[in-house]
């Protein structure tokens, strides 16, 4: 198990030139994130709901939440793949080229395919686990930015694809 920490918010969450999630679309997934607990009493006739929001990882200020499966930092080049908002392994990651950025937010995993190959650019993508439309975490190059995916090495697409599940919840941070 590595221990590095993740990355605090060094710039905006949305620079110029990048794609932007609409603000719609933000609050939605905020809401969709919130844990709902309905407490019944004893007697079943009455009901108390709690709303709990995530909480920062480590403290104030740390660029993902107790609530993410997944953080990957654009800018450090890394991802990390936690389990109850402890970080149980850390991983070198190469998101997209620009023009063709991973869109940078909250999202939650939506299928699996360990055998994808890019529709639009023919190319195979081992191991995929989709979060957002067409972007993915696969099997890639570390060194040659991806078209809108973040690539990983074999081992960690295989951890990644192995780990997650639909519905985990991913993060995306500068």
């Amino acid at each position: 198990m590595t221990t590095t920490p993740i990355p605090r918010y060094g710039q905006p969450v949305h620079q110029s030139g990048r794609k932007r999630i609409p603000v719609p679309v933000q609050v939605a997934l905020a809401f969709a994130a919130v844990a709902v607990a309905v407490m019944v009493t004893a007697g079943g006739a009455k009901a108390a709901i709690t709303v709990r929001h995530p909480e920062p990882l480590s403290g104030a200020g740390l660029a993902c939440t107790t609530a993410a499966r997944v953080c990957m930092s654009e800018s450090a080049r890394t991802a990390w793949l936690l389990q109850d908002g402890v970080v149980v392994d850390t991983v070198p990651a190469l998101a997209g080229r620009p023009g063709a950025e991973v869109p940078l937010g909250v999202f939650a995993v939506t299928f699996h395919d360990r055998h994808h190959v890019s529709t639009i650019y023919h190319s195979p993508m081992p191991y995929s686990v989709f979060f957002h439309g067409g972007s993915a975490f696969h099997e890639g190059s570390l060194s040659v930015p991806s078209h809108g995916c973040v690539h990983l090495s074999h081992s960690a697409a295989v951890e990644f694809y192995n780990a997650l599940h639909h519905g985990d919840r991913v993060e995306i941070v500068p």
